[in-house]
């Protein structure tokens, strides 16, 4: 019956493009379409139903995982359709799923619309690029496109420590390894010290998630070779002062001068609902010149944004302005572009200006022509 069941949900999650299936006790399964929460009109779940479904796609070793730890994560395949990132929880004494959709199809940094310049950070010999954003942001997605895009161009050796393991990469040009942590290694940590033995060209961290993670990502960064990470973070400036945080007060100097000279760019993200259906990304990028970096070395992080602002010509820009363009363009809502500002009352104070200034024009053109028909 689960069986049934399971196949049914992936292949109408599969056909609908939804990102998320989220399976819990008291409700029919909810879909997660374009970034709203859709209930599917079928049965509300029993605790019988969560738990046979969570049997027929999870690993033993996860079940296990789940009664010991509540929770367990793992990566399956669905026929040759789709892959899913799940995550197995128990919430009120009761299972819990959410299986995230990884598209099979990998996109190109130009259909994802990322800043053209981090197609050129990924061809430095070194140096560590941070992908940012809240949970659910498209990270993955970036990394998957820049790594596939390295892949198709160059001979390097790349390692991506997962968990777990997201997009399946495939050898082109480059020889592609890939470790799912608590399968293939037991932490991050660990995965990227030995990495640095097994002749890397490019490191991909999936997360950053503690201070011996970051440790090691800027380590294989300084010693020469191209580190992908990823934190949850939703701005440059924020995510160059959560690393810095992360370490205790008298290794924080350490650690500035480290960043400097190791950090080669920032590219913070976030998903908006499209108009006209789908979603789109905004971006914030930050690209580490010796200016920026003189100001992560001597604590002045705070003046990285004004960097941003006035760095156009390296490839940077702004969240807000990014969020703002795309308003402009009608690409989405104004609640939209607002709920994800990084400053949302000084954004809304531009988008007034730029309603107003719309409004005059149209005004004042009218006038124009009337004047030199009369002339």
């Amino acid at each position: 019956m689960a069986t049934v069941l399971i196949d049914k949900l992936l292949e109408a999650c599969v056909k609908q493009g939804a990102s998320d299936i989220h399976i819990t006790v008291g409700q029919p399964p909810v879909f997660r379409l374009h970034g709203r929460m859709r209930k599917l009109e079928t049965k509300t779940l029993e605790p019988d139903d969560t738990v046979s479904l969570m049997k027929s796609i999870s690993p033993e070793r996860c079940q296990r995982e789940l009664q010991e730890a509540g929770s367990s994560d793992f990566g399956f395949a669905y026929a040759d359709k789709a892959r899913f990132r799940v995550s197995i929880f128990k919430q009120r004494g009761n299972i819990a799923m959410v299986l995230r959709q990884i598209p099979t199809t990998m996109l190109t940094p130009e259909q994802l619309g990322l800043p053209e310049v981090f197609t050129k950070l990924v061809m430095r010999p070194r140096g560590l690029i941070l992908v940012t954003g809240p949970t659910g942001s498209g990270k993955s997605t970036t990394l998957a496109s820049l790594v596939n895009f390295m892949n198709e161009r160059v001979d390097h050796h790349i390692i991506t420590i997962e968990d777990p393991i997201e997009f399946y990469h495939y050898h082109k040009k480059s020889t592609i390894n890939q470790r799912e942590v608590g399968v293939d290694v037991p932490s991050f940590a660990e995965a990227i010290r030995r990495a640095l033995r097994q002749d890397p060209d490019v490191i991909l961290v999936g997360e950053m998630r503690d201070l011996e993670t970051i440790e090691a990502a800027i380590t294989a960064a300084e010693t020469g070779h191209i580190v992908f990470g990823t934190l949850h973070t939703n701005s440059a400036q924020g995510t160059v002062n959560r690393i810095i945080d992360a370490f205790p007060g008298n290794l924080q100097d350490q650690i500035r001068t480290q960043l400097s000279t190791s950090l080669i760019g920032v590219l913070a993200q976030t998903l908006l609902p499209r108009i006209g259906g789908g979603r789109i990304a905004a971006y914030e990028s930050l690209v580490v010149t010796s200016a920026v970096a003189n100001l992560i070395r001597e604590n002045k992080t705070f003046r990285i944004n004004s960097a941003i602002q006035t760095g156009a010509k390296f490839g940077m820009n702004l969240m807000d302005d990014c969020l703002f363009d795309h308003w402009v363009n009608e690409k989405v809502e104004m609640e939209d572009v607002l709920g994800k500002a990084i400053d949302p009352d000084s954004l809304a104070r531009r988008i007034a200006t730029h309603k107003r200034q719309v409004q005059e024009n149209q005004i004042i053109e009218p006038m124009g022509d009337d004047l030199v028909e009369e002339i």
